[in-house]
């Protein structure tokens, strides 16, 4: 092993305990100009500051606290201690931060609780298996989630009526809503963490992930390129730099090829002709379902400079493209960091 590939395998798994020591101590265009980081390092692709007029002002477990949100404002009377989730990269903003939710959606195409955080999170396995499935993070139960009595909900906006949503929510128990989206995690980890009364230790988590990214960009270099492609269903497409996966490689100074430079929407769709637009230096590519040969079977797959120099490499759909919260960063920041050199 080289000794440039300790260092990233090191770096890595130093973020990783760096996350789960804060946890103990505890698809569209993007609209908002992006925000430097308060951390050095580059400035990140999609915004990374509270969203401006949102959250509550106040520090780490302060109680009562009034969260101003994306659906109004409610007041939190005290710690949560029956979280009910309605979007999977709220679970893993929670999870980061040591909740663990009694109630949870499941995303499309994927479990209650995706591998990665069934992996990340091995000592709460047995609350995790006990938390309710309250149905689709579009269209959740809202009699199950109220049979749960929850003292707080967690919904975004994205791909659901919102505000008829939240009225039926907000009815139950006091509800918090976040913008949603990969493009938003940033911004949504700060006030999902602020609904929680844990706003200073989100902040510290997302200052100590771009120092450890611009870190792990420099040991890479600026000049390798690196694409991002997904295949789910019919659809194949290459993903940009306000994708949430795109952000990771962003905040890293990681080089993009110039068909993924775009940031009109996330990702673009490509048809099996148009398969060089994914090539690159190293390509991370991921198949819905794990069928690597959606792709690989395609007739100019083989005449990819990434696959020729045998640098496509296959990863974890959820974390990459389904999922967007900071241990889900921390996944794509690692699998980065241990394979493109």
């Amino acid at each position: 092993m080289s000794s440039l590939y300790s260092r990233r395998s090191a770096l890595s798994l130093a973020g990783l305990a760096a996350a789960a020591g804060l946890a103990a101590c505890s698809s569209g265009p993007d609209k908002d100009a992006p925000q430097a980081s308060s951390a050095p390092g580059p400035v990140s692709s999609v915004p990374t500051g509270m969203p401006e007029g949102k959250g509550s002002g106040q520090g780490d477990d302060v109680f009562p606290r009034t969260v101003v949100h994306f659906q109004g404002s409610t007041e939190v009377k005290a710690a949560p201690t029956k979280v009910v989730i309605i979007s999977t990269g709220q679970l893993d903003v929670a999870l980061t931060l040591g909740t663990v939710p009694v109630g949870s959606t499941a995303g499309d195409g994927a479990g209650l609780v995706p591998d990665y955080l069934a992996k990340a999170f091995p000592q709460h396995a047995d609350a995790l298996g006990a938390m309710k499935n309250v149905g689709k993070r579009t269209a959740p139960s809202v009699e199950e989630v109220a049979n749960l009595a929850p003292d707080l909900i967690l919904m975004n906006n994205a791909g659901k009526d919102a505000a008829t949503l939240y009225a039926s929510l907000s009815a139950i128990a006091p509800t918090v809503a976040t913008q949603g989206t990969g493009t938003y995690w940033k911004q949504d980890l700060l006030l999902v963490a602020d609904a929680l009364g844990k706003p200073d230790t989100a902040q510290k988590w997302l200052d100590a992930f771009h120092a450890d990214a611009a870190s792990a960009g420099a040991a890479i270099g600026g000049s390798t390129t690196v694409s991002l492609l997904r295949r789910n269903g019919d659809r194949t497409r290459i993903f940009g730099p306000v994708s949430f996966s795109g952000s990771v490689l962003a905040d890293m100074g990681v080089a993009r090829p110039s068909s993924q430079q775009f940031t009109e929407g996330v990702s673009q769709d490509i048809s099996a002709e148009q398969l060089d637009q994914a090539d690159a230096d190293w390509l991370l590519y991921a198949v819905q379902g794990g069928k690597e040969e959606e792709l690989t079977s395609m007739d100019l797959w083989p005449a990819l400079k990434a696959v020729s120099n045998q640098h496509a490499v296959a990863v974890d759909d959820d974390p990459f493209f389904l999922n967007a919260g900071p241990t889900a960063a921390r996944t794509v920041l690692t699998k980065v960091s241990e394979t493109v050199r």
